[in-house]
């Protein structure tokens, strides 16, 4: 047979996943004489190699218009004929020049079927011709299926649907293009209930950190799409609530954000999701490392949980969400923090294996950061400024807990601590906000002020795009008789003082109220002052009077 077969609707059913050559339309004046190569440049950086698989021999010459002209189409493979079959071409159609005009009317020539056409070679032994991107190669003229191996697909790349190319005259350059995964790390701020790159938190809280992965739009060609979670922990964060409280979720569409649930008053998550995401925690299997310090989150097949291929070629966003706490561990302070990193893993290309771990690649990793702070509280005399010891104090965080003596915080509120013989109390490991302070009992001497007075930790700078970024920012407020004394955001040390007057101060001059933390000593002189000038004035009235009398 030598009928002329135009290319135009093959080369192009595949839209942008096709080459960026010349469309083939019928000629209209005398063609070159055809050649028996042609040249194939694949470019890109999708892999540094492929398997070229040629599906018919032919004679191809240039037209006008930068069209190609394929004619004498001859099988080059038994395998592909049964395929087009299965696909729908009539049984009656065995010929390579009538499966080559079946493919072209219709657009029959979809991704999915290029990659069943793929699969048919590859499982047949047909042997590939090997193509290195950027590199020219010479092929016999016809059409070529182009296959990226997945040995050549690393970190952050990913296979495309198969490319048909027709090769014969005039050079050819294949571009595959590939969009691949991304993946997002961030950590709930419980003062916000919003989730950022970086928080600060109670040492033993819950602190829930969330996973995110974009599936972008344009994957076609594949029977199954699974990823994997791959999260490291650093030694300051408690494992062991992790695979209980793991929830994964999925949401078509690759835009459209992460707010999957929402966040009670006291910055824990919840497990209700948002409309147009679906709980898929049962068709997913956390595994935790035997040391604590990495686990893994592998969904089920996300084409069935979306419902199918063309959902997924839509995009999809999964969303993993789990508690994992701060630990007696931890860092305290900024200078070093307590990270938390994660990667993705995702199908190298739709010929992947994803029964194990040998058909996957990797995205760049991501993380988040928590922090923690240490608060000391010195009891002190305001004769002198010297450190009392016997105070019994009532510290309450904003959740209504209550400090005991060994650092835990109390539920119902009814813990107490003393100062030992240096003054102190220290509270270790704690979130940033307001604690509230009760003088129970005053040591032996002094007076203890009535009522309750707050010490405020604020931390800024923590709601950032990127961690490196996080160069939070620590501070302090007291209200008298609590004083304000030194915030180093570097350790994460943060110093305060209680003041008591001695027993039977007069009055006038006690730090009772809510007098500023600093400045102190001037309002003392002050209030002196003022008390020493109406005694002053009461005196010089007595003495008018005296004089008065004494004429009468």
């Amino acid at each position: 047979m030598n009928k002329k077969f135009s290319s135009f609707p093959i080369l192009f059913a595949l839209l942008a996943l096709l080459i960026g050559t010349c469309a083939v339309v019928f000629p209209a004046s005398a063609q070159a004489a055809p050649t028996s190569t042609g040249s194939i440049t694949v470019s890109g950086t999708v892999a540094s190699s492929y398997d070229a698989y040629q599906i018919f021999s032919a004679n191809v010459v240039d037209g006008d218009n930068d069209a190609k002209i394929a004619t004498d189409l001859a099988w080059a493979s038994d395998a592909v004929l049964p395929v087009l079959h299965s696909a729908g071409m009539p049984n009656s159609k065995t010929t390579a020049q009538e499966a080559a005009e079946w493919l072209n009317a219709d657009s029959h020539l979809t991704s999915a079927l290029s990659a069943q056409l793929a699969r048919s070679l590859q499982s047949s032994g047909a042997r590939p011709a090997t193509l290195n991107a950027g590199t020219t190669a010479e092929l016999p003229c016809g059409y070529w299926l182009i296959v990226a191996d997945d040995d050549a697909i690393s970190q952050n790349e990913a296979g495309t649907a198969p490319i048909m190319a027709l090769v014969g005259g005039s050079a050819v350059t294949v571009k595959p293009k590939a969009a691949t995964p991304k993946v997002a790390k961030h950590v709930l701020e419980d003062s916000t209930a919003a989730w950022q790159k970086a928080a600060d938190a109670t040492v033993a809280d819950d602190l829930y950190w969330r996973l995110s992965a974009t599936v972008p739009a344009g994957l076609t060609a594949y029977d199954t799409y699974t990823v994997q979670f791959v999260d490291t922990m650093s030694a300051g964060l408690d494992p062991s609530k992790v695979a209980a409280s793991m929830r994964v979720y999925v949401a078509a569409g690759a835009d459209g954000g992460f707010d999957v649930v929402s966040a009670d008053k006291d910055g824990r998550a919840g497990t209700e999701p948002a409309k147009g995401w679906t709980d898929i925690t049962a068709q997913c299997a956390t595994k935790v490392a035997a040391d604590g310090k990495t686990f893994t989150v592998r969904t089920g097949d996300l084409i069935a949980a979306l419902g199918g291929a063309d959902a997924l070629a839509a995009g999809a966003r999964v969303v993993a969400v789990y508690n994992a706490p701060l630990n007696s561990a931890c860092n305290h302070g900024i200078a070093k923090g307590n990270p938390n990193e994660v990667y993705l893993r995702y199908p190298r290309s739709p010929f992947a294996d994803q029964s194990g771990e040998a058909g996957f690649t990797r995205t760049p990793s991501d993380d988040a950061c928590a922090y923690t702070w240490d608060l000391a509280l010195t009891k002190r005399g305001s004769d002198g400024d010297k450190p009392l010891a016997g105070a019994v104090l009532s510290i309450a965080d904003d959740r209504g807990r209550t400090l005991a003596a060994d650092g835990t915080w109390d539920a119902e509120g009814k813990a107490t601590v003393t100062t030992g013989e240096d003054g102190r109390v220290t509270v270790s490991g704690v979130d940033s906000g307001k604690l509230e302070v009760r003088e129970l009992k005053a040591p032996k001497g002094y007076t203890a002020f009535e009522g309750t007075r707050s010490v405020t930790v604020k931390a800024e700078g923590l709601d950032v795009d990127q961690v490196a970024a996080a160069k939070p920012k620590l501070t302090i407020t007291a209200e008298s008789p609590l004083r304000a004394d030194s915030a180093d955001g570097s350790t994460g040390s943060l110093e305060a003082s209680l003041i008591n007057t001695p027993t039977g101060t007069p009055p006038s001059i006690t730090t009772g109220g809510f007098m500023p933390s600093t400045g102190d000593m001037a309002m003392y002189a002050a209030a002196a002052a003022a008390v020493a000038g109406a005694a002053l004035i009461v005196v010089a009235l007595l003495v008018k009077r005296g004089g008065g009398s004494h004429k009468e």
